[in-house]
């Protein structure tokens, strides 16, 4: 019998195993799809193919390069492992190899470590062809001396989005030779590119664009991507131009098991269940004990440590090998994780446990079986991470282990939501006024800006005005030229949309740095004596120096973490659009609560923050914070209940604050599962009296200034979220609420829940 049914035979038969699973799904083995080589392909290139045992290629392979030499930029969004790398390295390759041999392509990958291995594919097939192509990495490691030759004679330029904006775009005098004949754009991971990384990065591809047009290039994009709800309108969002879906995928596909588990309630008053890390272990050690090759997925750094050494523990106790399982994640030096990727790949390691790292597309081969520690956060990571076991023909399994996170025990009790969901839609806004107005501040110091000159689809007078009148930019003529002595480049990350970081200082390691922060997260978490997780390890805030941004943290050992109480005053700026809610539980209701999209003001102070101790959530202290209050301007979602509709719910009755309250948090909580956010990126707000107009109130608000459309695609789907609220709170065994659902009692009140789902029954 296969080693991976085995396993699953002798799981079947575990009542303690079985108990928990939530849900058992098998997707059916598929034959592969294959499409014809595209009319006057290179042969030399179908000659290295051949010879590396691929005679023809999958359809949608084909597809891709046929339509990229036709002139077409293309999105091609298949599962993890089904050739995507060919869909540009080919056409890229035959360019280069057939029609012009000066020309140019640049390649961008969200990481360094996926950079070097997608640069070592194509390099290895160039050199099969003997053509002489030269292709290169150029990341922040690049030695300096190498960096000349790059410039001038690299064919295919690998890089990734921030050092394409400090190292490339701002020094592009010295990159003609690529800008003149650039003539390829590759973009892999496309759905990584979404929130505040995708609106800048948008920004990244408007200022790419107007350089290339400066050296009269006109280059094609070729994307690749996770399936996500909307590839084609994120490419477009993103790139400014038509693109062609490619999504019909032609790889084969082996039987796959996919098995959802939800670890057995330690504590039902709470909500808490069994450690997701032990049960993940001790299910892997399952597989890896018949010699199944297998991945573990886990959150955080410090989770895949003690996934690693729970493991090794394992091995070591029945008779096995310990040193065949290994950890992988940031932190290790670069020749650690060849090594262990290279042993993957082979075989030679029988375990690798991971965070997220080894999600992204980089060559381990395929291995047997994954265990997820925890739900990724996404529909798509989820996806990927499990499109890690599993070759072509071959049965695998996947297991998806629940932790007590609201958003994990969604997911693992609507088993039938998650496959026959579509995929998270990507989210951009590359017109945030925060962002767009850092890369203007980038595009002017390139290149000068023409009166009448739009910036993507902006109209930018307006902000090209402000920032002459802050002393940046001067207006000559018909230009506008950048005056300041400053590199704009280096003050703004792509991974922020406010340019005032805080830096976090570690005072038991020598004032090393260890993180930073955003100016509107610092008040909640680097408040002096908060508790600051870095991967995990608990560090205290000694002092927070506000004017010189830094926060000053030391090493502990402490046994609770820090939750800061965060108080918001909302004033509504403008409504764009609004519209009744109707209520069809309850047709005789002739009041309807209304539903409304706008701009809002948001002024928050944080006065205080609770003590909360690990795994049972319990209150163990409060202290006071004495911070300056924050405003912003940002995009937000709400929902009003009118007098009349609140005198009818008050028949109950009820608790009207704690239910707005308990619903505010559950919908918070299953924001995440429709859109692709991480569940920072929203924040609510319920208001028994809202200053706006005096009646109950739910906020759902873009925690970035500017907004990134989260609010409006909550405007767009509020009825799915209130049916995922509602299941979310029914389905949880607590009796008065909890963290996995609308929040502990201490917070809603002892009726909160039921307070929730009887405001619930007016909204759907």
């Amino acid at each position: 019998m296969d080693p991976v049914e085995s396993v699953l035979e002798s799981l079947r038969s575990d009542r303690r195993f079985s108990s928990n699973i939530t849900f058992w799904h098998t997707l059916n083995s598929e034959p592969p799809i294959y499409g014809d080589w595209p009319d006057g392909f290179s042969p030399d290139i179908i000659g290295v193919l051949k010879r590396r045992g691929i005679e023809r290629l999958y359809c949608h392979q084909s597809e891709a390069v046929r339509k990229v030499l036709q002139g077409r930029n293309v999105i091609v969004v298949t599962p993890t492992a089904s050739g995507k790398t060919m869909c540009y390295n080919l056409p890229v390759l035959h360019h280069l190899a057939c029609v012009n041999r000066e020309a140019r392509a640049l390649y961008l990958f969200p990481t360094k470590a996926l950079s070097q291995d997608q640069a070592l594919e194509v390099r290895e097939l160039a050199g099969e062809l003997n053509h002489d192509l030269k292709i290169h990495t150029f990341d922040g490691d690049t030695p300096s001396n190498a960096r000349r030759a790059i410039r001038n004679s690299g064919h295919i330029v690998v890089t990734n989005p921030d050092m394409l904006h400090t190292g490339v775009l701002p020094h592009h005098t010295l990159w003609i030779r690529l800008f003149e004949n650039l003539k390829y754009i590759v973009v892999d991971e496309v759905h990584h590119y979404r929130g505040v990384f995708g609106s800048h990065l948008a920004n990244l591809m408007r200022r790419l664009q107007r350089i290339c047009q400066f050296y009269g290039a006109k280059p094609q994009f070729i994307c690749c991507s996770a399936t996500i709800a909307n590839p084609q309108e994120l490419s477009e969002k993103l790139f400014g131009a038509p693109f062609h879906l490619i999504d019909r995928n032609g790889a084969p596909r082996g039987e796959k098991h996919f098995l959802f588990y939800n670890p057995p309630v330690v504590n039902e008053e709470l909500g808490i269940r069994k450690s997701v890390v032990k049960e993940a272990s001790r299910i892997a050690t399952h597989f890896l004990l018949k010699d199944v090759q297998t991945i573990v997925f886990g959150r955080s750094r410090l989770r895949v440590e003690i996934l690693t050494t729970y493991l090794k523990r394992a091995m070591e106790r029945s008779k096995k090998n310990p040193d065949r399982i290994r950890g992988y994640r940031g932190g290790y030096l670069p020749n650690e994780r060849r090594d262990i990727e290279e042993g993957a790949r082979t075989g030679r390691y029988l375990g690798v446990v991971s965070t997220n790292a080894l999600e992204l597309g980089i060559d381990i081969g395929q291995l047997k079986a994954a265990v997820l520690a925890g739900y990724p956060g996404t529909i798509a990571s989820t996806w990927q991470q499990g499109g890690r076991a599993g070759r072509q023909r071959e049965t695998s399994v996947v297991v998806l282990v629940a932790s007590s996170a609201p958003i994990d025990q969604f997911i693992i009790q609507h088993p039938r939501f998650f496959f026959g969901a579509t995929p998270e839609s990507g989210l951009v806004n590359p017109d945030n006024l925060a962002i767009m107005a850092s890369h203007l501040k980038c595009g002017s110091f390139e290149l000068p800006f023409k009166d009448g000159e739009r910036f993507g689809q902006a109209d930018i007078a307006g902000f090209l005005q402000y920032l002459e009148e802050e002393r940046v930019l001067r207006h000559t003529g018909d230009k506008w030229f950048w005056s300041s002595a400053a590199y704009p480049a280096e003050e703004i990350s792509l991974r922020s949309a406010a340019s005032e970081n805080f830096v976090i200082l570690n005072t038991s390691d020598n004032n090393n740095v260890l993180g930073e922060t955003d100016l509107h997260s610092a008040p909640i978490l680097i408040h002096e004596q908060a508790v600051y997780l870095h991967q995990s390890r608990p560090f205290v805030i000694d002092k927070l120096d506000w004017d010189g941004r830094t926060a000053y943290a030391r090493e502990v050992d402490v046994d609770y973490y820090t939750d800061a109480v965060e108080e918001s005053d909302i004033k509504v700026i403008s409504t764009d659009i609004q519209e009744p809610i109707r209520s069809e539980r309850h047709p005789d209701c002739e009041a309807f609560a209304r539903r409304f999209f706008g701009e809002v003001a948001v002024s928050t102070i944080v006065p205080k923050y609770k003590k909360i101790r690990f795994e049972t959530h319990e209150n163990v202290g409060f202290g006071t914070i004495h911070l300056p209050q924050l405003d912003k301007q940002t995009e937000s979602y709400w929902m009003e209940i009118p007098e009349e509709l609140a005198r009818r719910i008050n028949e109950h009755p009820v608790d009207m604050g704690g239910g707005m309250r308990a619903l505010a948090t559950a919908l918070r909580n299953v924001v995440p599962v429709f859109v692709l956010c991480d569940p920072r990126d929203v924040s609510a707000a319920p208001m028994v009296r809202a200053p706006f107009s005096g009646l109950p109130t739910i906020y759902l608000y873009d925690v970035y200034p500017g907004g990134i459309g989260i609010a409006r695609r909550i405007y767009d789907i509020d009825q799915r979220l209130f049916a995922a609220a509602e299941d979310l709170i029914r389905n949880c065994g607590c009796k008065s609420g909890c963290p996995s659902c609308v929040g502990p009692p201490l917070e809603v009140g002892k009726e909160g829940k039921f307070a929730a789902s009887v405001l619930l029954e007016y909204l759907m």
